[in-house]
């Protein structure tokens, strides 16, 4: 078992050792956990995925270049005028689906006590992270 202290140490050399620093490498990203939110209910185009996630498409692409890279989704080019282009999460995309819904369930958790008498002194960090 890796050490607390040895994260720390040398993230990089712990990559493919250490789960959690395999994990947060992989899914650094600003936009990887809403991306594959969107990819969980099953393929969708370059172009809705632009419109549901709400991003530039040099940054959109940059990041599902990126998440495909690690094997995470699939893109599936088909051969029809005009070009479709759908992405689709992998099996081991999909096995990250449960965690996506504790996430999510999480930040319900964290958007309730930041708006609560017990989190009110954390909400102007909570605000600056909005701006």
């Amino acid at each position: 078992m890796i050490e607390r202290g040895d994260l720390d140490d040398n993230r990089k050399s712990l990559f493919g050792i250490c789960p959690f620093v395999t994990a947060s490498q992989l899914l650094q990203g600003k936009w990887a956990l809403l991306i594959m939110y969107y990819l969980a209910d099953g393929p969708v185009r370059f172009n809705q995925l632009r419109r549901d996630v709400d991003v530039a498409q040099g940054t959109l692409s940059k990041q599902l270049k990126a998440l495909e890279n690690a094997g995470i989704i699939a893109r599936k080019l088909y051969d029809e005028t005009p070009l479709r282009v759908e992405y689709e999460l992998t099996p081991i995309g999909e096995a990250f689906i449960p965690v996506l819904h504790s996430i999510e369930a999480w930040g319900d958790n964290y958007l309730s006590f930041i708006n609560s008498e017990d989190g009110s002194e954390f909400a102007d960090y909570f605000n600056s992270l909005k701006e």
